[in-house]
């Protein structure tokens, strides 16, 4: 199983991202991605999960109406893209695989930096 997402990203404030993760090793649909991000000195903070299955999506309140998931089941893909980005965005945005409540599989984390 890999989870393998994109390359580091550099945004103006305002701006637009939207990083993806690409699974291998499984079947795709048949377990939810969530992305978790971590800030410079915080903690790990949930933003949400896709059910790659039907596109059904659950978002953090806090993310809500800047954040989308989607995932495309023909190259078994997830995104997330998020918008209105400010400098409170700058952090390593994780994807990983959720199995019967526990993540048991992570990607390496893409690196977002939102600066002018």
């Amino acid at each position: 199983v890999q989870l393998v997402q994109s390359g580091a990203e550099l945004r103006n404030p305002g701006a637009s991202v939207k990083v993806s993760c690409k699974a291998s090793g499984y079947m795709f649909t048949s377990y939810n991605i969530d992305w978790v991000r971590q800030a410079p000195g915080q903690g790990l903070e949930w933003m949400g999960r896709i059910d790659p299955e039907d596109g059904g999506t659950k978002y953090a309140q806090k993310f809500q109406g800047r954040v989308t998931f989607t995932a495309d089941t023909s190259t078994r893909t997830a995104y997330v893209e998020l918008s209105s980005l400010r400098s409170e965005d700058t952090a390593v945005y994780y994807c990983a695989r959720k199995v019967r409540g526990f993540y048991d599989y992570w990607g390496q984390g893409t690196q977002v930096t939102v600066s002018s």
